[in-house]
């Protein structure tokens, strides 16, 4: 018992002088004479960690290919994740064509989101759809419509430190709706009661548009009815007319030429008809009406149309434009870093959004001063050198305007404007530093809306998020013009690494780097293998692959579900 009670005040004693104890529990045995001594302290670290900030959080709208990318791509044990989108899933959009004529299944090409974030820890996923944004308060208001709420409250707020804007236009949904309209079209005319010309009506496909997605759909779409629906439904087989209306003089303007016309030629084999330098200007339920310059107007029935010019404004985007003061544009506009000039820690990418490429002649004046190291008024060789890189990498429009005007660097252009001086004793003055690159602004363009371009932005916001903090201390972008010091990271770069064009009959085009281009039966090959490859899973690659493999078998699927 005296050792019991010595212990027990040595006990007490470490208890009162070391307050990182916070609990002593001391148990005596009298009757076997044992002893048991329980200690549960907070260390000196735990009371630390306690103290650290807590994370930024960052609000993600969207699971299309710019959003889902960055989540992919984001160290998430930096902040506090959440996403935000009315789709639990990632759905492969490049093969929309494929599904709206059954060569392809839609569960095909999505991926649950929640398996993809798995892996990422602690993002936490919310299965509704945001319809106002508030940049001041930096909130977002959310509204759940999956039913499930035993309260009636489906709508809550999200704060942000950061907001990432990366709602898509592209649907599944969209796709399964044209695919339904096609088999109504085919029951519809089958009907017994019709005339002929009703019938041919019924059977008129219009797609307005000749991009690549309106080309891939009208290919598809031919070889739908040309390998499976003209076996089911031999009666109105021959009255089926498909038509592309496109209001350039070529369809494919973005490929090159050699694309584009065998494309057109491949077309008029097919028996596909396209009319270019039409323009659409109004459309009725039965009707559609076109108007070209030498022709004027005229109207043609038609059964079902697609419409695929380009790519609808949401309007929880509208409105959101319309508080910042972007209301006559059709996607937000950002700077090279992808944020929103008008809003602190808004970034916007994908579909939705649209670089605002800043001008060298807008800030020609500020470069100058920059330049002009020693305040001579003019230029060297040497001072102008100093801030090259920065140049370029600040505004990619200039290695675009020399390398169209095959020079190597822009003292050579320079050289130019100054005709027979020695590229050595080369001085300008401001004037004649504005004529050298006057006409580089030229090669100043918007991106494509495709998956290609909202992959890039979501890897690069993410590895800018990533390095946040350390690019705070060690900035790695360019000089600041108009400021002082630097930006912190490097502007988003593009690099185009291709494209398809998918012509129908087993004949792909494509256009990659290098001015490489491809036509044929062979393409389609590699368009498989790059389509099958890019998938988001193996089990997403397993399903598309069979889905292929089955059509090869069996035919397209023609059930309207």
């Amino acid at each position: 018992m005296r050792f019991s009670a010595f212990f027990f005040d040595g006990a007490c004693r470490a208890f009162h002088h070391r307050p990182t104890f916070s609990k002593l529990v001391v148990i005596l045995a009298a009757s076997g004479g044992g002893l048991v001594a329980y200690a549960d302290s907070k260390s000196d670290h735990a009371i630390a960690s306690s103290q650290v900030a807590p994370k930024k959080k960052v609000v993600v709208l969207g699971t299309g290919w710019a959003g889902t990318t960055f989540l992919k791509n984001l160290d998430s044990s930096l902040y506090d994740v959440q996403v935000v989108s009315p789709r639990n899933y990632f759905a492969f959009t490049p093969l929309l064509p494929s599904i709206t004529c059954g060569t392809v299944e839609p569960c095909s090409i999505v991926e649950p989101i929640r398996k993809i974030i798995k892996k990422k820890g602690e993002i936490k996923f919310w299965e509704a759809e945001c319809f106002k944004i508030d940049p001041t308060s930096k909130e977002v208001h959310c509204r759940a419509d999956i039913g499930t709420n035993l309260d009636g409250n489906d709508e809550f707020l999200l704060n942000y430190d950061y907001l990432v804007i990366a709602i898509g236009a592209r649907e599944v949904e969209d796709a399964q709706k044209i695919r339904r309209s096609v088999m109504d079209c085919f029951e519809r005319a089958s009907l017994p009661n019709l005339d002929e010309e009703e019938r041919k009506r019924i059977l008129h496909f219009v797609i307005v548009g000749g991009g690549p997605t309106g080309v891939e759909f009208a290919a598809e779409l031919h070889d739908f009815v040309t390998e499976d629906l003209s076996k089911l439904y031999p009666m109105v087989r021959d009255l089926v007319k498909i038509s592309v209306i496109q209001s350039g003089e070529h369809i494919l303007t973005m490929f090159d030429k050699r694309v584009t016309e065998f494309a057109e030629e491949k077309f008029q084999r097919d028996g596909i008809e396209v009319k270019t330098g039409f323009k659409v200007v109004e459309v009725s339920d039965k009707n559609i009406t076109m108007a070209n310059k030498s022709t004027g107007k005229m109207s043609v029935p038609y059964g079902m149309a697609v419409w695929s010019t380009g790519i609808g404004t949401r309007p929880v985007i509208m409105d959101f434009m319309k508080q910042i003061g972007q209301a006559n544009r059709r996607a937000l506009a950002t700077n090279e870093w992808l944020r929103i000039h008008e809003c602190d820690g808004v970034y916007a990418l994908g579909d939705c959004a649209t670089i605002s490429q800043r001008k060298i002649m807008e800030d020609i004046s500020a470069i100058f001063k920059v330049a002009d190291k020693d305040n001579s008024g003019t230029l060297t060789v040497k001072e102008i050198q100093g801030i090259l890189d920065d140049i370029c990498i600040r505004y990619p429009q200039v290695e675009l305007y020399l390398k169209s005007k095959q020079i190597s660097d822009i003292v050579d252009l320079i050289k130019d404007s100054k005709r027979d001086v020695e590229k050595e004793s080369i001085e300008l003055d401001i004037e004649e530093f504005k004529r050298a690159l006057a006409n580089v602004d030229s090669q100043v363009k918007n991106l494509p809306a495709t998956a290609q371009v909202a992959a890039q932005q979501g890897n690069y916001l993410a590895k800018c998020f990533n390095k946040m903090k350390d690019c705070e201390e060690h900035p790695e972008g360019p000089l600041r013009i108009t400021e002082s010091g630097r930006h912190r990271f490097r502007p988003f770069r593009y690099k185009h690494f291709g494209q398809f064009a998918p012509l129908g009959g087993e004949q792909t085009a494509a256009q990659l780097p290098g001015d490489w281009i491809s036509i044929g039966h062979s393409t389609q090959w590699l368009w498989y293998s790059v389509y099958a490859s890019k998938q988001v899973s193996w089990r997403t690659r397993a399903l598309v692959i069979s889905d292929w493999t089955r059509r090869f078998i069996f035919g397209r699927d023609s059930s309207r579900i």
